[in-house]
């Protein structure tokens, strides 16, 4: 399965990445090192093939010998692992540490440097030999010198310098992944800007993305901004077609009306009030239809608008008291002077204004209205003391055309009507059991959005 997160995406390219390359790299070290113990100690055994050389000699037949033994004790102990072997036609003479041994001799050796490989040699030892052919004297007669050395010592120095370069290389690896990742959060940073910004625009559709960003994430912002405000166009001239539509509605309505009340006054009392629940029925759907367009302008308000809760409901409390369901009824108002929301005041009057009827028209008493700053929210209830609701009706309610009472009055627009200005204005409404006893109705906005 495909990384979806573009962050996994640039550190796993980055970790293989480097991952290849630091190998390359080992290798290449790992060689490098071979290659450096191996030229070491073949000049070690070059100095001791000089001081060979300086005591060697050959008889009358032509076979070498050796006047004087080199220096070095391990040419005399068996298997010592350091031998020398000198080569003619006539014969040949080694060193008391091969024993009953000898090295092998290549089919062409060189003549002008001494020539460095690897061969198995006796004692089940790989060995490291140096050799070269030389003219001792002056008979011209060639002869073969060769100087090896046990090579497990060499090996067992690459196996070691392999186990700490893979243990350094390994951390490196760590550090560089690391450096990898904040190189991709330093490089994805202007996407969460953008992130950041859009969110602003959900919030606020008047906002647009800054022109401050990267070259690379320009064009990515211009072309937001001009699908932004394409919207925006389409949403106004679609809102304001179903306003104009509404609006023009009006009027046939008005004539349907008159001409129902002149069936009524003729006696057609059936068909009058046919036309009145028609005429009813097709009223409420244009105010819910005015209500979307009235939301959809809350949508689009500038978050610079306040709406002060408090001010809001005493007024609308105090209009509802003049009617006929609202002389009854005490409203408890309990929230704090200062509680503000971020959008214009007539959509919230419109909010509280639609619940706080709807509870005034249940209530037996009371209605309660209260406000509150809870954790991250700003939250807004109001509830009455009338018989409420049951929890398996509350998303019915809130449904267009869903109603809480079938047999009274309205066509069931209103609390469906109050939670797309709720949503518009990018709260979240829920229906409930309040502590009256009654429906309670409860809203809450983000506090980000509140603030």
């Amino acid at each position: 399965m495909a990384l979806r997160s573009l962050r996994l995406r640039l550190l796993a390219s980055a970790a293989a990445a480097i991952f290849l390359a630091l190998a390359l790299a080992g290798f290449g070290l790992n060689f490098l090192f071979e290659r450096h113990i191996e030229r070491r100690e073949a000049l070690s055994m070059e100095a001791k093939a000089r001081e060979l050389l300086g005591a060697l000699r050959l008889d009358g037949s032509g076979k070498p010998f050796v006047d004087t033994l080199p220096s070095d004790n391990r040419f005399n102990e068996p298997a010592g692992g350091l031998y020398w072997q000198v080569t003619t036609a006539a014969g040949q003479e080694h060193s008391p540490s091969l024993w009953d041994q000898s090295l092998p001799a290549a089919m062409e050796t060189p003549r002008d440097h001494w020539r460095v490989r690897r061969i198995p040699g006796p004692f089940e030892q790989g060995l490291l030999v140096i050799e070269r052919m030389v003219r001792p004297d002056q008979s011209g007669r060639p002869v073969l010198v060769q100087v090896a050395t046990d090579d497990g010592a060499l090996l067992d120095a690459q196996r070691e310098f392999g186990r700490e370069m893979i243990g350094s290389l390994v951390l490196l690896w760590l550090v560089l992944i690391g450096a990898a990742y904040g190189q991709v959060v330093l490089g994805l940073k202007p996407l969460a800007r953008i992130r950041d910004e859009l969110d602003r625009m959900r919030r606020n559709p008047g906002a647009r993305l800054s022109a401050d960003h990267p070259t690379e994430i320009d064009p990515l912002a211009n072309a937001i901004n001009s699908l932004a405000d394409a919207r925006a166009g389409d949403v106004d001239r679609a809102r304001r077609r179903a306003a104009d539509l509404a609006h023009s509605l009006k009027t046939p309505l008005a004539a349907l009306a008159a001409q129902s009340r002149r069936a009524r006054e003729a006696g057609a009392h059936e068909a009058a009030d046919g036309l009145d629940r028609a005429i009813a029925a097709a009223g409420a759907a244009l105010e819910a239809e005015l209500a979307r367009s009235r939301s959809a302008v809350a949508r689009e308000a500038q978050a610079s608008e306040r709406a002060n809760v408090l001010d809001a409901a005493e007024a609308v409390a105090a209009v509802i008291e003049r009617t006929e369901a609202g002389e009854r009824i005490v409203f408890e108002i309990d929230v704090p002077e200062d509680l503000e929301l971020p959008f214009a005041a007539s959509d919230l009057a419109e909010i509280l204004g639609a619940l706080m009827e709807n509870a005034a028209r249940f209530a037996r008493r009371r209605v309660a209205v209260s406000g509150v700053v809870a954790g991250d929210e700003v939250r807004i209830s109001v509830g009455d003391d009338g018989p409420g609701i049951a929890d398996a009706r509350a998303a019915t309610a809130l449904v267009r055309g869903g109603r809480l009472d079938e047999a009274g009055p309205g066509h069931g627009f209103g609390l469906a009507i109050v939670s797309d200005l709720v949503s518009a204005t990018d709260g979240t409404m829920a229906l409930g059991t309040g502590p009256l006893g009654g429906l309670e109705v409860r809203l809450a906005w983000p506090v980000l959005a509140a603030s």
